[in-house]
């Protein structure tokens, strides 16, 4: 292990001598191996070690005694050690956010915090090769693409602060091996047993699975799969950033097609591929997110067969003269709105909607209960990945109901239904990767209605603001 860290670090550049690290240490089998082959390889590194643990508070006492581990661990190394810790239960509760979510956020706001406090050049985390696999395989699932199927990095900057991997190409198995070589013991962290967790369940039970069934050397698989996507995500950013900049104008339209010599040049002239890419990025400089359905309604406008497409927030992209504009919100106050609203909602899970006076709850629906429900009522679960954010609906949105014929405007559907337009600003709507895949009084989208055979399914119901057995 030793060895091959040393090559992993040597061939990525991920640190250079005199760099000053803080192990980011939580008491587990790959933090506590991370520190160990650091501390061994450190003379020959140059680099200087710090300890750092952070402290969720989710586990109890379980929670104090991985803290004082880790402090005993880095005293007898005679190592600096920093320690912080917050109530992630509570931050996940205020913010409407899993917790998960909430205890990654508060812990990487610690953790570069404390590198500019103490002027430290990176932190070194233990994401090994089968987080790789896992992450890889979750994010297929939930439809990544290239970028998401990429997975994890072998180096980030966060704030301002780089974010190490040494691990990433070590399997946990090997972990495992080098500190029972070493005679090091770790903590236990019961909650990864956990299969209410989207990732246990892939890790525990999927994964071995596809491995015993399908193909043994799966993890190495797909940890090669994210190495190759995350080399040619590097080289898309950069003929992205290229393209990009070529396109744009000075009054900072986007050029689609100039003509210099009789030669049409421009992003019409480019692969569907790149200008896809570029597209997201313009969107994205204008604070419109660049999720699928936006950017393909304004490729539609490249060529002047489709000359004007509606975005969210009251934007519109029209093709002008050779070149597309991006044209503000006519009223600017609605899209600033106070009372808009973007939520996240966990399958399982609620969150309450104070804008809209409404709570929204999302349940897990066995197939053999899922098949008792109307049809067009429900989600597959294998499809949304056990989240979705909420919001309102914004002018331009579309929709296909399942069992309808085609995607239509949403504010034609609300005209048929008769929902008053007064109503419509802040009429809630589901989205699972840029895409609409339920509103409110309507069956579920079409492509992701739940069907007998497609395994479990998700209900979304809703509630009063403040039901009786109360909001999360």
């Amino acid at each position: 292990m030793r060895d091959q860290v040393l090559h992993y670090f040597r061939e990525r550049k991920l640190l250079k001598p005199g760099d000053r690290v803080a192990v980011a240490v939580s008491g587990g089998a790959d933090s506590v191996a991370l520190l160990r082959v650091l501390f061994e390889l450190r003379a020959e590194l140059g680099i200087v070690l710090h300890v750092a643990h952070y402290n969720h508070q989710l586990r109890d006492k379980e929670s104090d005694d991985d803290e004082q581990f880790v402090a005993e661990l880095a005293g007898q190394f005679d190592l600096p050690y920093f320690a912080g810790r917050a109530d992630v239960r509570a931050h996940a509760t205020a913010n409407k956010l899993s917790l998960e979510h909430a205890a990654r956020e508060l812990r990487y706001q610690w953790l570069t915090n404390l590198a500019r406090e103490e002027n430290l050049d990176a932190i070194a985390t233990a994401h090994n090769s089968d987080d790789q696999a896992e992450t890889v395989l979750m994010k297929f699932l939930r439809g990544a693409g290239t970028r998401g199927l990429a997975g994890i990095h072998p180096v980030v900057v966060m704030d301002g602060v780089a974010i190490v991997r040494p691990l990433l190409e070590t399997p946990r198995a090997t972990i495992e091996g080098y500190l029972g070589e070493l005679n090091q013991p770790w903590r236990e962290d019961h909650t990864n047993r956990d299969t209410q967790y989207t990732r246990n369940r892939l890790r525990h039970e999927l994964l071995p699975l596809l491995e015993r069934d399908y193909n043994p050397g799966l993890r190495g698989i797909l940890s090669a799969s994210a190495d190759v996507a995350a080399e040619e995500e590097c080289d898309w950013e950069r003929r992205t950033a290229a393209c990009l900049q070529a396109c744009l104008l000075d009054d900072d339209s986007l050029a689609l097609i100039r003509v210099r010599r009789h030669v049409a040049v421009g992003l019409a002239t480019e692969s569907v591929a790149l200008q896809r890419r570029v597209l997201k990025s313009f969107l994205e400089r204008h604070g419109i997110a660049g999720e699928f359905q936006n950017i393909e309604a304004v490729r539609r406008c490249i060529h002047p067969k489709s000359p004007a497409v509606n975005l969210p927030g009251g934007w519109t992209a029209r093709y002008d003269r050779l070149a597309l504009v991006l044209v503000p919100p006519v009223s600017p106050e609605h899209a600033s709105d106070h009372r808009s609203f973007r939520w996240r909602l966990e399958c399982p899970g609620r969150v309450r909607l104070p804008e809209a006076s409404l709570t929204l709850q999302a349940d897990v629906l066995s197939p053999q209960v899922a098949v008792l429900q109307p049809p067009g009522s429900l989600l597959q679960m294998a499809k949304i990945g056990g989240a979705l954010t909420l919001r309102n609906w914004l002018p331009g949105d579309r929709f296909r109901p399942a069992h309808s014929g085609s995607e239509e405007k949403l504010k034609r559907l609300f005209a048929e239904k008769h929902i008053p337009a007064e109503q419509r600003p802040l009429w809630p709507v589901a989205l699972f990767e840029g895409r609409i895949v339920w509103v409110r009084g309507f069956p579920v989208a079409h492509d992701f209605a739940w069907t007998p055979g497609s395994g479990d399914a998700v209900r979304i119901e809703v509630l009063p603001l403040n039901p009786e057995s109360g909001a999360t």
